[in-house]
């Protein structure tokens, strides 16, 4: 069986009838020809067991797992199109499971760097100054109290109504992904915070009428996700923090890993980050893992 001839046919399928980009059939020739070049007798008419050496072959040369995964995915859409057009009888690649790419674990910061970003927020929206500098350290020790104490997305945060801090709850609902409602927390100082924040606003004509929480002369009409991604990293420079190391995202983070890490329930962590699927919030088994053995080695009578 031609190998090379059975290649191009499945490359002119793929660029005539789901019209591929020239840089998706490059990277399927690519993947298809090495795997011929490795395979005796040529891909076209290798088995399940000439494959999976070839898997095992690109594994231990040191190919990453999204590498094989890929290379694995050109081979079953090229068996796919053999046996569609009648060329092979049977696909090899059916029983082939996929390379197991991993989850990278989300950064985080310790509970020591956290006091400290918020502490030195706090001082900065204490200290006196100019009206804007004034205004602009009282809304980010709002916006980082109130990141902290919920583990909101930061589109969620930046589009908060001013409704939240009006009602001056111990709880609020947010709309996060899918339109789907949840209820987060607020702690005590994430509150004194946002009236801190609050009054402040309602000195500002501009945006005494607005809707928002975090208002701005945007086109959203709320503060945007980089400029409050800007001003943290500014925050985590002055507090000793290296700037590369925080982000939005990475306080979320911190939310989450810092309540697996004194007792919370994966589930509840579940809800309060507004996942849909528990799979997505077991990024931190880590902590967990961490936490038990901390449990079993504090209090087993046989630990060390």
């Amino acid at each position: 069986m031609n190998s090379a001839a059975r290649i191009e046919a499945f490359l002119e399928m793929m660029s005539a009838e789901r019209g591929a980009a020239e840089n998706t059939l490059s990277s399927y020739r690519r993947d298809l020809e090495d795997a011929s070049e490795a395979i005796s007798g040529g891909l076209a008419g290798a088995g399940a067991s000439d494959i999976r050496a070839y898997l095992d072959d690109i594994a231990a040369r040191g190919f990453a797992p999204t590498s094989q995964a890929r290379k694995l995915s050109a081979i079953r859409q090229f068996f796919k199109f053999l046996y569609a057009e009648g060329l092979r009888g049977d696909d090899p690649t059916g029983t082939l499971d996929s390379p197991r790419k991993g989850r990278p674990l989300p950064k985080t910061m310790s509970e020591a760097e956290t006091g400290r970003l918020l502490d030195r927020a706090a001082q900065e929206a204490g200290e006196s100054g100019l009206d804007g500098d004034r205004l602009a350290a009282l809304r980010l020790h709002a916006l980082v109290e109130v990141l902290y104490a919920t583990g909101l997305r930061v589109s969620e945060l930046v589009g908060l109504p001013v409704t939240v801090a009006l009602r001056d709850d111990r709880f609020f609902m947010v709309r996060g992904k899918g339109d789907k409602e949840r209820m987060v927390p607020l702690s005590t100082k994430a509150r004194v915070a946002m009236r801190a924040w609050l009054a402040a606003r309602a000195g500002q004509p501009a945006f005494a009428e607005s809707p928002f929480l975090f208002p701005a002369s945007s086109d959203s009409g709320h503060l945007s996700r980089q400029v409050f991604a800007r001003d943290l990293k500014g925050l985590a420079a002055r507090s000793g923090i290296a700037a590369a190391k925080i982000s939005p995202h990475v306080l979320r983070h911190a939310f989450a890993s810092h309540l697996l890490q004194n007792g919370a329930d994966l589930r509840a962590v579940q809800q309060l980050l507004g996942h849909a699927d528990i799979s997505t919030t077991q990024i931190y088994t880590h902590v967990l893992e961490e936490r038990l053995v901390r449990l079993v080695n504090d209090h087993h009578p046989l630990a060390d």
